[in-house]
């Protein structure tokens, strides 16, 4: 009972710690793995061709309540700083169902790239992720910089963004 407890605790303590975390479950930044998307308009996105600017993947569900409340930031995010450089691919967890998934993305007019990882696949490559929300930042150079489990920190991603952004153009 009390090591249910001082687990809980821990748990606790790492969530509330709050803020964007820099990636740190292998000590260092590593790089992306070699992924492919597929999109729910039908086209493939692999990180490979987003090489050279900075991207924030988020994986998600739209039984998610605080991914729900987070898409209008990502949203203002992605339409801010996408001009600079910044690509947003939200994927949606294996267990969210697609149609559900295509519904909110046209409730809320979802403008960057959403993909369905209908069989868990990107997310085994990616630390086996199975709790949403899990976001991770990937640099220009295709490192993964940042890691972050739990509600993200727009104000702090957005300082950690500003290096990796190319200046905009007129």
């Amino acid at each position: 009972m009390i090591r249910k407890i001082v687990f809980g605790a821990l748990v606790l303590l790492l969530f509330s710690v709050g803020g964007w975390l820099g990636y740190s479950q292998y000590g260092q930044s590593r790089f992306a793995p070699s992924a492919s998307f597929q999109l729910v308009d039908g086209r493939r996105l692999t990180l490979a061709e987003l090489r050279g600017q900075p991207v924030l993947i988020t994986f998600w569900a739209t039984s998610c309540r605080s991914c729900v409340e987070k898409i209008p930031a990502l949203i203002e995010l992605y339409r801010t700083l996408s001009p600079r450089g910044l690509e947003i691919i939200a994927v949606a967890m294996a267990y969210d169902p697609p149609n559900r998934v295509m519904m909110l993305r046209q409730q809320l007019r979802i403008p960057y790239p959403i993909a369905l990882d209908l069989d868990g696949s990107r997310a085994r490559l990616f630390d086996d992720v199975s709790l949403t929300p899990t976001t991770v930042l990937i640099d220009p150079e295709g490192r993964i910089v940042a890691y972050r489990l739990g509600e993200l920190d727009i104000a702090a991603l957005r300082k950690q963004l500003e290096p990796m952004l190319t200046a905009a153009t007129g």
